[in-house]
């Protein structure tokens, strides 16, 4: 097993992410035999860090992850976990949610924990002085009951820098979607390069871009056999392990034959070849759908809405390679007369555009898309009633 240092913490480089247990349909309950036979073979071959959080699986991940682990000495591995600011229904007793997962995890401490996805939507709540959200959790972490304090994160890089800034020597890593896809497509360079000249560690969740990675199409597959072999997901994790900055990257395994090709994987360091490395950039570049704005703004001088046009391009690149809760709610994060609706197609942005982008049309499709694809409203009104409950609210 590969193992980074990470203020004096030997952490294995893979990490196992348990988002992703199978529930029964009947049942709806986890296996939690094959939960423990996955996190028994993972501790075998030396895994060290377990990442949940409260609202996965409908709380169930925290109590699967904990009945798996009960066996090992305490010590012996690390527990992540993340509080759902994202998610609450309003302010609450945030010590108390805090404790809700220490019980559910069977432990009296956190040795890593998360704000769980930070957004330009999200942001809101978490920096609005009626939640107290983050001087609670500082709290938390000054009384020994946090270790390690981070954030996962899904916005813009824009946001980005200004969040660790305005927050300078609170937290100490940021996790991020990135994969060799999103290095580009959600501008995953840029992100890891802010976190890295902030001095933090960088953590990766989606490295296979939910299996997406995993399981290529066969002219794709066929690409990276022709290099000398190895599975489709053991390339997504080579290219993250070349990146010296990246201290974790979490897999969120649900069969015992992923736990053992990634553990093949992560047992020694294979660097990319140049020709890998550009092989995985343009099939990258065949999955995409979206358009090849380079962010330059010029199409942003002299619109008359003021709309931050490139910024809606990430948006509408993201939709067209996935429809996702992440478009949905940093669009929800604009502004009122800011978002893709406002565009009143005056053609000035397509003048502009170097790329020679039809910028109205794209806007006039995200508007539709952003109106038709997955609201973070809808999804959240079953979270908050989880959330009341839990609390007697």
């Amino acid at each position: 097993m590969i193992y980074n240092d990470f203020n004096g913490l030997k952490l294995s480089r893979l990490g196992f992410g348990c988002m992703r247990f199978a529930l029964d349909p009947e049942t709806n309950t986890i296996d939690q035999e094959k939960v423990n036979a996955m996190f028994r073979l993972a501790r075998e071959k030396g895994v060290n860090y377990f990442d949940t959080a409260y609202p996965y699986l409908d709380g169930k991940s925290e109590g699967a992850m904990a009945e798996a682990l009960k066996n090992y000495p305490r010590e012996s591995y690390y527990i992540a976990d993340k509080f759902p600011g994202h998610s609450l229904p309003g302010p609450v007793d945030n010590r108390a949610l805090f404790n809700i997962s220490l019980q559910r995890c069977g432990t009296d401490y956190f040795d890593f924990y998360l704000l769980h996805n930070i957004t330009e939507w999200s942001v809101k709540i978490y920096e609005d002085p009626a939640y107290h959200i983050i001087p609670d959790v500082i709290a938390l972490r000054d009384e020994g009951k946090i270790r390690h304090l981070g954030f996962s994160f899904h916005g813009g890089p824009e946001l980005l820098e200004a969040f660790l800034t305005r927050y300078e020597g609170v937290f100490e890593f940021v996790q991020i979607q990135c994969n060799y896809l999103d290095w580009t497509l959600q501008d995953a360079r840029t992100k890891y390069d802010i976190i890295t000249r902030h001095g933090l560690g960088v953590w990766v969740m989606e490295p296979c871009r939910g299996g997406k990675l995993a399981v290529l199409d066969e002219v794709s597959h066929q690409k990276l056999q022709a290099l000398g072999g190895g599975s489709d997901a053991s390339y997504a994790f080579r290219f993250l392990q070349d990146l010296p900055n990246v201290k974790m990257i979490l897999s969120g395994m649900n069969e015992l034959f992923q736990v053992e090709d990634n553990l093949a994987t992560f047992e020694s360091h294979l660097p990319l070849s140049e020709e890998e490395r550009e092989t995985l950039f343009s099939i990258a570049e065949s999955l995409k759908k979206g358009v090849p704005c380079t962010g330059c703004r010029y199409c942003c001088d002299g619109c008359p809405q003021e709309l931050n046009i490139p910024y809606l391009i990430e948006c509408y690149n993201d939709y067209k390679y996935q429809s996702s809760f992440t478009a949905s709610m940093r669009i929800d994060g604009l502004d009122e007369g800011r978002k893709p609706a406002d565009c009143v197609a005056c053609g000035q942005c397509a003048h502009a555009c170097p790329q020679g982008i039809d910028v109205p049309s794209v806007m006039e499709e995200l508007a539709e898309l952003y109106e038709k694809g997955p609201k973070w409203s809808s999804a959240a009104k079953s979270r908050h009633e989880s959330i009341k409950r839990d609390l007697n609210m």
